[in-house]
C-alpha cells in the first residue's frame, strides 16, 4: 500500500529538486503514515509514503535492487500488493539460482524485490504475471529508462504530467499541482474533462480536471526517457468472449467459479496486520466475509447507514455477520456528519466524483481504521459477473431489435410526443436507441438540453459517445451485456467504484482489497454465457448458484442496494438545503456555470416538482472542487495521521 511520488528531469537536475519533491510527499500523508522517504541519482527523484502491511520491519521504500554483478542497478517506488509474490519469487529463485550461489536474490521478506526481479529478466511482460493491485515506478540506472505501469482494471491509480522539466508521476493528484512549475506547467482547466464529469459523474479516464495532468491508463504501462513524452503501452485486453469450462456442465462452471473466488481470498488474506472486511449486506460483500472466515475466525466486519428508513442495510448486514460468525461493528452517518466532512472528503479525491455514497464510505472506513489496517471488499462482482439491473435492458428491449430501422426511428419521434411521467416513453424511446447511443454506464443525470442551461460553454460534440465509441469498438459482434460489462470496466467501474474506494480509504490510512478484480477470477467470469448472467427475474445467476453454500440464504437472491444515500430528502429539508444554497451563493464559477440556472433547479426540487438530486450533486461538489482547488477559497481541515505503525 502507500503513496507514491517521482520526477524524471530532462536535464539532470533532480539534486536540485529533492527538496521540493519531499515537500509535496506531505500531500500524501495520509496513503502512508508509517514512513516517509526520498531516492534520487542526478535524473530522477523517487518519494514514498509508507502504509507498512507486509515484512513490516524490512521492504522500506524507494527500494534499491539489481542482479549479482550490479546489485544496487533498479530503484523502485510501489503502491499496492502482489499477492502472488511468494510464488514469484520461489520461480524467480529457481530459475536464476546460479546467478545468486549464496541464495541471496532477496533480502526482504516482502513482495516489492519480486515487482523488480520479475521486470530484470521478464522485461515489460513481467506486468501480465502479477497478480495484484499496483502502481510502480522502476528506474534503471544503466539504460537510464523509467518504466510505469498500473494494475489490468485500475485499482490503485497513478497520474501523470510532462513539460519541459520532465515527467512527474505520483498516487495524489495534490502532489503533481505542487509540482507543476517545476514541470514547466499552468495549472489551467480542461473544460473537455469538466462536461465529460458533468456528463458521467466522474472524469474518465485518462483525463482529470487539470489540462496538464492526466492519468496512466488501467492496464498499461509507459516507458519514459530523459527529455521525452512517455511512450504508453496497453497490456491487458479484457474479453468477455463465451468458452467451454472444465466438464462442460453448468455445475462444473459453478464450481471453477467458487474455487476461483476462495483462491483469490486467500491470497488476499496475505497480510503481517489485521484483515477485516467491509460488510454491506449484499450478496458480494457477504461472499467475500463468508471466505475470508475461514483464514480468520476471528474477523471483523464494518457497515455504514443512515438513520432514514430504506436507506440502511444496518440490519440485514449484522444478520448476514451473525449468520458467518463474524464480529461486527455499524457506523451511523448523521446528515450533520455528512454535509460537515464534503470538503474534506473532495479534497481527498484530487477530482470530483458526484457519487454520494462515498461519503459514507469515508465514514465506515474511518471507523474500520480504529481496528484493522486492510479491509476486504466486494467491488468488481457486477461488472464481471452481470450485477447491474440496468444489463437486463437488452431483454426488455429484444422486440426493438427485429425492427427495421425506419421503424425505430419512428419509434423514437413517438416517443417525444408522449408527455413527461408517461408510462411506456422511456421504453420507446430507448428502443428507437442503439446500445452505443443509449448506454454510457449508470450516470445519466443531464439530458443535453439540460446540461446546455447549466454549462456556458456546452459543446455537443463532447458528448458520452466521445468517451465510449473507442470502448464499443472493441467489443464489436459481441452480446449486448458483454459489451455492456466490457464499457463498465474502462468507464464506471475505474471512473467511480475504485476511485471512491481507494481514495475513502486511503484517506483514512486504510488498505482496500477487492478478491473479485482478481486475474484468476475473470479468466472464469469472461467465459459465463449471456443466459447464465442475467434472467428475467435476476442478475449475476451464474454466481449465486456458485455461492450456494457460502453466503446465508436470507442475501443470495437479495436486490442489491449497497450504501444508499437519502439525498434526495436530504436536498428538500433542513438538512442540506441551506448548505445547498450557500454553495452556489459562494461558488466562483459563474464563468463556467449558469448559477441562476441552478438555483432555478434547486427550488424546483424542494418543491417537489422535479427529482434535479442527481443533477444538483453533481455541481455541487464541483463547487467544492473548485473552491478547493482553484479559488483556494474553501480550506478543509486535513489532520495529520496518529494511527500506529501496525494493528
Amino acid at each position: 500500500m502507500c503513496g507514491l511520488l517521482g520526477f524524471l528531469t530532462s536535464d539532470k537536475a533532480a539534486p536540485d529538486t529533492v527538496e521540493q519533491v519531499y515537500d509535496a510527499l506531505h500531500c500524501g500523508r495520509h496513503r502512508g503514515p508509517d514512513e516517509r522517504g526520498t531516492w534520487h541519482d542526478e535524473h530522477v527523484i523517487f518519494g514514498f509514503n509508507r502504509l507498512s502491511i507486509i515484512d513490516i520491519e524490512h521492504s522500506h521504500q524507494p527500494l534499491r535492487w539489481g542482479p549479482a554483478d550490479n546489485p544496487q542497478r533498479y530503484a523502485l517506488t510501489f503502491n499496492g500488493e502482489i499477492y502472488n509474490y511468494l510464488e514469484l519469487r520461489e520461480e524467480l529463485a529457481r530459475e536464476h539460482a546460479a546467478e545468486f550461489p549464496d541464495g541471496a536474490m532477496f533480502t526482504t521478506e516482502g513482495d516489492s524485490e519480486s515487482i523488480v526481479a520479475a521486470f530484470h529478466y521478464w522485461g515489460p511482460d513481467a506486468v501480465r504475471r502479477l497478480r495484484g493491485m499496483f502502481a510502480f515506478a522502476i528506474w534503471d540506472t544503466e539504460t537510464e529508462q523509467l518504466f510505469l505501469a498500473r494494475d489490468p482494471f485500475g485499482i490503485k491509480p497513478l497520474f501523470l504530467a510532462t513539460g519541459p522539466g520532465g515527467t512527474a508521476f505520483s498516487s495524489e493528484k495534490k502532489s503533481l499541482l505542487e509540482l507543476l512549475p517545476a514541470i514547466g506547467s499552468g495549472a489551467e482547466l480542461d473544460p473537455r474533462a469538466l462536461e465529460h464529469y458533468t456528463v458521467l459523474q466522474y472524469v474518465p479516464e485518462p483525463e482529470t480536471l487539470h489540462a496538464a495532468i492526466r492519468r496512466l491508463e488501467s492496464g498499461s504501462y509507459a516507458m519514459v526517457q530523459p527529455g521525452e513524452e512517455p511512450k504508453i503501452v496497453r497490456y491487458f485486453e479484457p474479453q468477455f468472449r463465451v468458452k467451454p469450462f472444465a466438464a462442460g456442465s453448468e455445475q462444473a462452471r459453478y464450481r471453477e467459479i467458487a474455487a476461483a473466488l476462495e483462491d483469490s481470498v486467500a491470497k488476499h488474506m496475505r497480510a503481517d496486520v489485521t484483515v477485516g472486511s467491509f460488510l454491506s449486506g449484499g450478496i458480494d460483500s457477504t461472499a467475500i466475509a463468508a471466505l475470508a472466515m475461514r483464514h480468520n475466525p476471528n474477523l471483523i466486519t464494518f457497515t455504514t447507514g443512515f438513520e432514514r428508513e430504506g436507506y440502511s442495510e444496518v440490519d440485514v448486514a449484522a444478520e448476514s455477520a451473525a449468520a458467518i460468525g463474524a464480529r461486527h461493528i455499524v457506523k451511523v452517518v448523521s446528515p450533520a456528519e455528512f454535509a460537515a466532512a464534503i470538503p474534506e472528503i473532495v479534497w481527498y479525491l484530487d477530482d470530483p466524483v458526484a457519487d454520494p455514497a462515498l461519503v459514507p464510505l469515508y465514514f465506515v472506513a474511518k471507523e474500520a481504521r480504529k481496528h484493522v489496517k486492510v479491509v476486504l471488499s466486494g467491488e468488481g462482482a457486477d461488472e464481471l459477473f452481470g450485477g447491474y439491473t440496468i444489463y437486463r435492458e437488452p431483454l426488455s428491449l429484444k422486440p426493438f431489435e427485429r425492427l427495421p430501422q425506419g421503424l425505430r426511428r419512428l419509434a423514437g419521434k413517438l416517443s417525444d410526443r408522449i408527455p413527461e411521467g408517461t408510462r411506456g416513453k422511456s421504453l420507446l424511446h430507448r428502443g428507437s436507441l442503439t446500445l452505443e447511443q443509449r448506454y454510457y454506464g449508470n450516470a445519466r443525470s443531464f439530458s443535453d438540453a439540460q446540461l446546455r442551461s447549466v454549462l456556458r460553454d456546452f459543446r455537443p460534440e463532447w458528448t458520452h459517445q466521445d468517451v465510449t465509441e473507442p470502448i464499443y469498438a472493441k467489443s464489436s459482434g459481441w452480446d449486448p451485456v458483454a459489451r455492456m460489462q466490457h464499457l463498465d470496466l474502462f468507464t464506471w467501474l475505474r471512473g467511480d467504484i475504485l476511485v471512491k474506494a481507494d481514495k475513502m480509504t486511503m484517506a483514512n490510512s486504510l488498505e482496500l482489497r477487492v478478491p473479485f478484480l482478481d486475474s484468476e477470477v475473470f479468466a472464469v467470469a469472461e467465459r459465463i454465457p449471456f443466459e447464465q448472467k442475467i434472467t428475467k427475474d435476476t442478475t449475476k445467476y451464474a454466481l449465486r448458484q456458485a455461492l450456494e453454500g457460502i453466503v446465508p440464504p436470507h442475501v443470495l437472491h437479495r436486490a442489491k442496494l449497497g450504501f444508499p444515500v437519502p439525498l434526495r430528502h436530504w436536498l428538500r429539508g433542513t438538512e442540506l438545503y441551506d448548505w445547498a444554497q450557500q454553495q452556489i451563493a459562494e461558488s466562483q464559477t459563474d464563468h463556467l456555470l449558469d448559477k441562476a440556472a441552478i438555483t432555478k433547479m434547486l427550488e424546483a426540487h424542494r418543491a417537489g416538482t422535479s427529482d434535479h438530486s442527481r443533477r444538483l450533486w453533481t455541481l455541487l461538489v464541483f463547487m467544492v472542487w473548485h473552491g478547493i482547488f482553484v479559488e483556494d477559497r474553501i480550506k478543509p481541515e486535513i489532520q495529520e495521521p496518529t494511527y500506529p505503525v501496525s494493528l
